[in-house]
């Protein structure tokens, strides 16, 4: 993705782009928004979704954005990825000086703090992704989970901290629970 310049907008230009960038969560105003940002027109962003890539930073063809989600620094989303509302996906961390005793302001890199989602997975409803981590092929993240490891292809995660309740059979598309952690029906 190549950089964007900042533009200037008048009072009434600025008025019509925040309140298209934050109503009309349909199919077509998701893809416009998608190309306003900067992406393919393959890629949906709904209203509310903040998305601050860096560099290494990108959003694969049919993946898309859920509301209000916030996606900073170098996260790379691969194609068909699903992300629902109110997930975060920071991929840098502020560190703490103890020569001031408070946390910069700014990220520090000391390694590899990029997040990967992998091909085909779904982030459910206010999902968190720490940085670092680079979630697996088809992998479903419940709702409300912190992820804060890496996790295999085609595996179910829940909790906080996230941990591996289950997997995707990838020939059925089944779930297959882990002992204990699916209630009877």
């Amino acid at each position: 993705m190549e950089k964007l310049k900042a533009v200037k907008l008048n009072d009434d230009e600025f008025i019509k782009m925040a309140r298209f960038c934050n109503a009309g969560d349909n199919h077509e105003d998701n893809k416009k928004r998608a190309v306003l940002m900067g992406f393919d027109d393959a890629v949906g962003i709904a209203p509310g979704a903040i998305i601050r890539m860096g560099a290494n930073g990108y959003i694969g063809k049919n993946s898309f954005v859920g509301l209000y989600c916030y996606v900073n620094g170098n996260v790379q989303i691969e194609d068909n990825v699903l992300i629902g509302p109110g997930c975060a996906l920071p991929a840098g961390q502020h560190k703490f000086d103890p020569a001031t005793g408070w946390f910069s302001a700014r990220t520090e890199n000391d390694g590899d703090e990029s997040i990967k989602i992998g091909f085909g997975s779904w982030l459910c409803a206010h999902v968190t992704v720490t940085p670092g981590v680079k979630i697996g092929r088809a992998n479903l993240i419940c709702a409300g989970a912190v992820v804060t490891k890496s996790t295999p292809d085609y595996a179910i995660m829940a909790g906080t901290p996230a941990k591996q309740i289950g997997y995707i059979d990838p020939e059925t598309g089944e779930y297959i629970w882990n002992k204990g952690e699916q209630a009877d029906e």
